[in-house]
């Protein structure tokens, strides 16, 4: 019967963004800084540029190392930056 309640939650969560990106640090606890590129063109010049944003997010194990690739997701407020989960560690650093 839990199983079933947790299925329909997660289902309703179709709107939550996912992002993938590298670890930058893990210095505080639960918690990882990742970094996610994009490409972006310039309007005028039709030049594309990668540009870097920092998300702060939440890892309740302290699982993830510095140079791992990692898929979060966006979640309620966790602290004063911190708006991401880590949903799943996609490769580890060698």
């Amino acid at each position: 019967m839990d199983e079933r309640r947790e299925a329909v939650a997660v289902k309703s969560r179709g709107n939550a963004k996912e992002r993938v990106g590298l670890v930058i640090s893990t210095a505080m606890d639960k918690t990882i800084t990742v970094a996610v590129m994009r490409l972006v063109e310039h309007p005028l010049y039709k030049k594309t540029s990668k540009q870097t944003t920092k998300f702060k997010a939440h890892d309740a194990e302290n699982a993830c190392g510095v140079g791992d690739l990692v898929r979060i997701r966006e979640t309620r407020p966790l602290s004063k930056t911190k708006r991401w989960r880590l949903v799943e560690i996609v490769k580890r650093a060698e």
